[in-house]
């Protein structure tokens, strides 16, 4: 039986950070030591290359591409269209496909490193929607978003479970970036029998489901339980297994999340430049203390705050910490309410690890929920994210993304009785 609600807190009071906990374990890691970031089926697998000339190929291939590669002594770090944590990449995409001239009725796996579609499980009555949307039949596209833990574990420990949540999130947005420039409207969902799926799915333990995306025309269909286990390759080349977040997953995955009216955003962005800022998103390493105009700060604000296109969500409430923005007075904003003034840009870089971007930025957000289901927050917390990283950058104004900070400090500096779920820095 899930555990009540109320108990689904202890996984965030069990990963928070504070100086003194920061100060005894920093979490010093081997880069030599590093689990492989590609997950990848055996050569004789069917695939399909995609090709950008092809929308539908664009579509896909767009969700999860890698965008550069930057090298260091350790070896080469491909970089792609979602951010993620370290840049460890702990999330995988599969793709159901019905009914799509150029494919067979079948679950793909995203190679991302090759940029290709993998065939591991071909459709016959049976597919993804029984277990998502029972009594329905998609004819489109079901993206399942997992997530192969050990890769941000190996570095984050038992606090990867919520940049599991997080940049499962990040790749929703992703999809739903790709889905905008391609003309393609998606749903997002989060209610679902995830645990049965990673059963089917044959996942063992070495990697869960986190949500799911479709985008297609949804019919009256019954379609039935995949009729057989869809082989499973494990997504590291070594793995350590971690109780506590497989437990975290699996005392969470059940439970249900607060209810909404289904509405799309309604985004008028230039589509070529928005494919660019897509394909030129970054984490940015180092501000300059440059102020923003207040014009663009309310533009920005304006545009993040559109629907999400859910009926499963939580309510997520941000905070701005405005250092740098000509025309409005420096403090603690909730929307556009100064609940306190000062020049706090010291404070927030302290709160957030003691890290100089988050001192340096003309704004720090800080997200945060009274939530029934914790993975739901965060992950729609990452697709937040997602979003501010790229009306940002299209806006010309730089962002990062800042999972660590001290809890109990930064929700007491805020005022607020609420978990802290992210924090993002935007400047110049």
């Amino acid at each position: 039986m899930p555990q009540s609600p109320i108990s689904k807190r202890i996984y965030h009071q069990a990963t928070k950070h504070s100086y003194l906990s920061v100060q005894l374990d920093p979490n010093y890691v081997d880069a030599a030591t590093q689990p492989s970031s590609f997950k990848v089926y055996p050569k004789f697998y069917r695939r399909v290359k995609l090709n950008l000339n092809n929308q539908i190929h664009s579509f896909i291939s767009l969700t999860s591409a890698v965008t550069l590669e930057k090298m260091y002594k350790e070896g080469a770090v491909k970089l792609r269209v979602n951010p993620s944590a370290g840049a460890l990449y702990p999330t995988e995409v599969y793709i159901q496909i019905r009914n799509i001239e150029g494919f067979i009725n079948g679950i793909y796996h995203l190679e991302v490193e090759n940029n290709c579609l993998t065939l591991i499980y071909e459709l016959i009555d049976d597919g993804l929607e029984s277990y998502i949307i029972p009594g329905k039949s998609i004819n489109g596209f079901i993206f399942l978003i997992s997530c192969v833990y050990y890769r941000s574990s190996w570095k984050y420990k038992d606090r990867s479970l919520r940049y599991c949540w997080l940049d499962s999130g990040h790749h929703l947005g992703a999809i739903a970036a790709s889905a905008y420039i391609h003309d393609r409207e998606i749903q997002l969902i989060f209610d679902f029998d995830k645990l049965a799926l990673n059963t089917d799915l044959g996942f063992e333990n070495k990697e869960f489901i986190t949500a799911c995306a479709i985008s297609g025309e949804i019919e009256d269909k019954k379609v039935r339980n995949l009729r057989l286990k869809v082989p499973f390759v494990c997504g590291t080349d070594y793995f350590e297994a971690n109780e506590f977040i497989e437990q975290g997953y699996q005392n969470t995955s059940l439970q249900p999340s607060r209810q909404q009216k289904l509405v799309h955003p309604q985004f008028n962005f230039d589509k070529d430049k928005f494919f660019q800022t897509v394909w030129m998103r970054r984490s940015i390493r180092r501000f300059y203390k440059q102020s923003i105009p207040q014009e663009s700060y309310w533009q920005l604000w304006q545009q993040f705050q559109q629907p999400i296109p859910t009926e499963n969500f939580e309510e997520i409430e941000i905070y701005s910490v405005v250092h740098h923005v000509r025309g409005m007075t420096p403090g603690i904003y909730k929307g556009k309410h100064l609940l306190k003034a000062g020049n706090f840009s010291e404070k927030t870089g302290y709160l957030c690890i003691n890290q100089a971007i988050v001192r340096d930025s003309a704004v720090t957000l800080f997200f945060t929920s009274d939530y029934i289901n914790y993975p739901t927050a965060m992950l729609i917390a990452g697709f937040l994210g997602q979003r501010v990283y790229l009306i940002s950058n299209f806006m010309g104004i730089h962002c990062s993304g800042i999972g660590a900070f001290y809890d109990d400090e930064t929700q007491e500096f805020l005022g607020t009785n609420q978990d802290v779920l992210y924090a993002i820095a935007i400047g110049i």
